[in-house]
């Protein structure tokens, strides 16, 4: 009897991941998307913040007004970060594509500190990164961010296109983590967690 096959290898945390498809890949990672508020700097009218989360490539965000634009995501609590999964596509896109972003993190929208600076060539798919540049003190990977609030700003397009393009985005915690910051009390059910902060 043949022996089965060996597990897949998990992938070392600090890599940057890249996929093909127009669906998003399957990670380990949990996506933490859906439990914060998304804003845009900008917009063409059909052509919003709801296209980012949206699950589908062939709708975009398109961003109309001055640079820098970029994506502010709000969560409710603090909780852990440790990648964003976007999808650009430079063949559809061409000079409305990024080629780098800034990533910051913070309490709030006014105290925003960067964490970390991605550049693209030419992408074309889904692109996983860690949001932080920090070693993690285990020495395996890089830590993740605890922050109540992301920014993802274009810094340059390529070719130096004005507005941009961004076909998906997806923020996503760590895998031994609920995304909560370290309180063993939290609240879990949707009924008990709307107590949870204040409104």
């Amino acid at each position: 009897m043949a022996a089965p096959p060996p597990p897949p290898p998990v992938p070392d945390p600090s890599t940057v991941l890249h996929s093909p498809n127009k669906s998003p890949p399957q990670l380990i990672w949990p996506d933490i998307s859906s439990r914060a508020k998304w804003s845009v700097s900008s917009f063409k009218f059909g052509f919003g913040a709801e296209c980012l989360g949206d699950g589908d490539p062939d709708t975009f965000w398109h961003s109309d007004g001055p640079q820098p634009h970029f994506v502010t995501i709000e969560f409710p609590y603090k909780v852990a970060i440790q990648k964003l999964c976007i999808y650009l596509s430079h063949p559809q896109d061409d000079s409305y594509t990024p080629s780098a972003l800034a990533i910051r993190a913070g309490t709030g929208p006014s105290d925003l500190q960067d964490v970390r600076m991605v550049t693209f060539d030419r992408p074309d798919g889904w692109i996983t990164f860690d949001v932080s540049s920090e070693t993690a003190q285990e020495g395996e990977g890089l830590k993740p961010v605890y922050a109540y609030v992301l920014q993802v700003i274009v810094v340059a397009n390529h070719m130096g296109g004005k507005d941009t393009h961004v076909r998906g985005l997806r923020v996503l915690g760590p895998v031994d983590d609920g995304g909560i910051d370290d309180d063993p009390f939290t609240f879990k059910s949707p009924e008990f967690r709307m107590y949870e902060t204040i409104r």
